[in-house]
């Protein structure tokens, strides 16, 4: 069983790298927002606001601007993982070469057949990644990733999980994406979805250059939970009136912060918390979507950078 060790992720508890995440997407997120709500209010003032997805809200309450809600992206809000995604439209660009896809491509299948976030897999996605940004400029990911994002992630938004979230921003209330993604592919989800902002994984840039390092560590389970403890400080936020969704047993720590969690297309091991703990469970796939988002999908995925099974004998030569 040892050489299935790489199969279960591991849990992990807040280290000082988890809080600097946190702080930094925090701090990242911030910013973000208020150059969103500046772009909203332009946009006000031109009429050229984005339709908005209907809802039907049993929760939250109207009027409660010390409440927020926190989205986690990766199979809650949209099928697949927002990094591979982006990594497909940067290879569609020239960005790295058919070997580095195959990383991605192995990463994506078992993110898609598992259906769960295995922390070493994402953890070399983000490697790969961050190796291909170095020396590129934030403004320039930032405009290729506004189109990757109509490429490979518009049509990718789950509806239901959508409705939640225009839910809260109807209430008046602020709305999160909390996600290990880059900040800046999670603020343009953000700005396209029309939610106040996002956290996410800080990569480090000077003078607007990426650099090839993080701040901190990625935005990932515990890290998550400090970058919303952080947040709700800084807006004077009360966690036990917030909402919290996720699809991952790795979010238990930002879902246990606050006072309304919700499992949305939740894992084997988040369900059975979920339902120990009477918590909210929402599950949008139905049979058809989880074959779109299975097998086929992951297949189509490694055809791409020269079938799947290329992409698994690289990982067992790299184990």
């Amino acid at each position: 069983m040892a050489a299935l060790g790489w199969l279960t992720p591991r849990r992990r508890s807040a280290t000082a790298r988890s809080v600097l995440a946190g702080e930094a997407a925090a701090e990242a997120a911030r910013k973000s927002s208020l150059q969103l709500e500046r772009e909203r209010e332009e946009a006000a003032a031109t009429g050229t606001t984005e339709a908005e997805a209907p809802a039907e809200p049993e929760f939250p309450v109207v009027g409660d601007m010390r409440a927020a809600a926190f989205f986690d992206l990766d199979n809650t809000v949209m099928q697949g993982a927002a990094i591979f995604h982006f990594g497909r439209g940067l290879y569609k660009r020239k960005f790295f070469q058919r070997r580095e896809l195959a990383r991605f491509a192995w990463a994506q299948a078992w993110f898609r057949i598992a259906g769960v976030e295995d922390p070493d897999h994402m953890q070399d996605a983000r490697d790969s990644a961050l190796s291909i940004v170095k020396g590129h400029r934030v403004s320039e990911l930032m405009s290729i990733g506004e189109e990757i994002y109509d490429e490979y992630m518009a049509d990718r938004i789950w509806p239901g999980t959508r409705g939640l979230a225009q839910a809260h921003l109807d209430a008046g209330q602020k709305v999160w994406l909390v996600t290990a993604a880059p900040v800046e592919t999670a603020t343009i989800i953000a700005r396209r979805l029309g939610l106040t902002g996002a956290l996410g994984t800080v990569a480090e840039s000077v003078d607007g250059v990426y650099t090839g390092k993080l701040v901190g560590e990625p935005l990932h389970g515990p890290a998550k939970a400090e970058a919303v403890r952080a947040l709700a400080a800084a807006e004077g936020l009360d966690l036990a009136r917030c909402a919290a969704y996720s699809d991952s047993h790795n979010d238990i720590p930002m879902l246990s912060l606050v006072g309304h969690p919700y499992a949305i297309n939740p894992d084997t091991k988040l369900r059975k918390h979920a339902k120990d703990r009477d918590w909210r469970l929402r599950d949008y796939r139905t049979g058809r979507k989880a074959a779109k988002v299975g097998i086929p999908a992951a297949a189509g995925l490694g055809a791409l950078a020269g079938g799947t099974a290329a992409a698994v004998a690289l990982h067992r030569r790299r184990h």
